[in-house]
């Protein structure tokens, strides 16, 4: 058996029932690969998924594609590729309460954002004010990653970025209204998140095992879009007791199942998007123009 780890982004979740339902149902197993999961609660996050990449705690991990990006143009380089797209289409947004009466992004200037500190995130938001016709002078905070949205439920901050469908469907699950802004409808073309990273070297070493693990997660992913009473079985057998209690898992699941995408495009990633997003972060002067020529996504692993 080939051990690999992958390193969540989050404590388990809507956005890894492909990985969860291949390892407990034995796809992995059947691939001979033995997955291990790294949960960043254990850790309180106090390492994220891309350093846990970058100092070899893991084989794999889970980020944004801004994770990808970073890696690869930090002073001390870190080869790393993007390999597997969990969503096909954006489905994070900063949200605020309705209750605050911020209904348009302009609107956040002076008011309070926690930041979960990532590549470009302040900047984002700052351009996204900005794009709506405002200043971009929000007040930045740092809570601690695993408690960021519970700064917004209880107003010690106006806004912060969240998944719709995880997050979203917690506040619908408990009546609280929230108002969201979709990074496209700001002039922000986003890029893939999450993606699933490795080192270069990993393929380089064994790519019939990444490429292994790239197919099977699709077989997962695919399992859950037609098997939806036994993909929520498995995810409750991995989700915190909070959001257990707080979220209908079901709702979730049906929620994001469309954004898997079908058996074409399951995992996949389009060039173009992915170019707009690094062309978009040059022209802001976020990155260099080198990251326009660097190979940083690839599909390769599913031929």
């Amino acid at each position: 058996m080939k051990k690999l780890k992958l390193a969540l982004d989050w404590t388990p979740n809507v956005n890894h029932i492909g990985f969860l339902i291949a390892k407990e149902l034995g796809f992995y197993h059947q691939e001979g690969i033995e997955l291990e999961l790294l949960n960043p609660k254990d850790d309180n996050y106090s390492i994220t998924p891309g350093k846990k990449l970058e100092l070899d705690l893991t084989d794999l991990a889970i980020a944004p594609s801004e994770t990808v990006i970073s890696l690869n143009n930090k002073p001390n380089p870190v080869q790393v590729i993007a390999i597997y797209a969990i969503l096909q289409n954006d489905l994070s947004c900063i949200a605020c309460l309705k209750s605050s009466n911020i209904t348009s992004p302009k609107l956040l200037d002076g008011r309070v954002y926690a930041s979960y500190k990532a590549r470009y995130e302040d900047n984002i938001i700052k351009e996204m004010i900005k794009n709506d016709g405002g200043e971009g002078n929000v007040k930045i905070i740092y809570p601690e990653k695993l408690g960021i949205w519970n700064t917004l439920l209880t107003g010690k901050a106006d806004a912060t970025w969240i998944f719709d469908n995880w997050e979203g469907i917690e506040a619908s699950c408990k009546n609280i209204e929230l108002e969201k802004f979709i990074l496209a409808n700001y002039n922000i073309p986003y890029g893939y998140s999450p993606v699933v990273l490795t080192k270069k070297e990993n393929l380089t070493k064994d790519r019939e095992t990444y490429s292994k693990f790239v197919k099977t997660t699709k077989k997962g992913f695919l399992f859950a879009k037609n098997n939806t009473s036994e993909a929520v079985r498995i995810l409750k057998n991995y989700v915190t007791q909070y959001d257990l209690e707080n979220i209908d898992l079901g709702k979730a699941l049906s929620f994001t199942i469309p954004h898997f995408g079908d058996e074409n495009s399951c995992g996949m990633m389009k060039q173009d998007r992915i170019l707009n997003f690094l062309k978009w972060l040059v022209d802001r002067k976020l990155e260099d123009k080198i990251i326009l020529s660097q190979n940083l996504f690839s599909n390769e692993l599913f031929e």
